[in-house]
């Protein structure tokens, strides 16, 4: 993995992973908190005792939450030379494939699948996100994101 990207050698990067983030615990507090911002309290989330006798055998994230949790796993990903700001650009596809359990840690895998220029400063970048499950073979999810990277005038 590289410590930065350049737009001269992006192409250079496609189809290689550029960055793994840190695992992240999904305890019940960051799920309850989760529901009170998003008002969803569908006991599978919010009650244990409930959501023991479901088919999780306890509480779970939002599939939501997990995606949301890419926000700051992609610090792990190396920023382009000149870059002053970065804007979420939205998802092709996501694809929840396993519920992560109250106390289970999620971490972010994240290839470069594409970059086209949009403009004097503004690149577009297409990722392969996979949201792993500590311990588990099988992800959470799957994700194709977007990120609009704008650089400086000088870069």
């Amino acid at each position: 993995m590289t410590e930065s990207l350049n737009v001269e050698t992006l192409q250079d990067h496609f189809g290689k992973e550029i960055g793994v983030s840190p695992w992240k615990e999904i305890n019940q507090d960051r799920i309850d908190a989760f529901a009170d911002c998003t008002e969803d309290h569908q006991y599978i989330h919010v009650n244990p005792e409930q959501a023991a006798n479901s088919p999780f055998g306890g509480t779970i994230a939002h599939g939501f939450l997990s995606l949301s949790m890419l926000s700051v796993m992609a610090y792990s990903v190396p920023p382009l030379t000149g870059v002053v700001m970065g804007v979420n650009y939205g998802f092709e596809k996501v694809r929840f494939l396993q519920p992560v359990k109250s106390g289970q840690s999620v971490r972010g895998r994240f290839t470069l699948k594409n970059a086209i220029e949009k403009g004097p400063g503004r690149w577009l970048l297409t990722y392969d996100v996979t949201v792993e499950i500590e311990g588990e073979t099988k992800p959470a999810l799957v994700a194709e994101w977007l990120g609009m990277q704008v650089l400086g005038p000088n870069a």
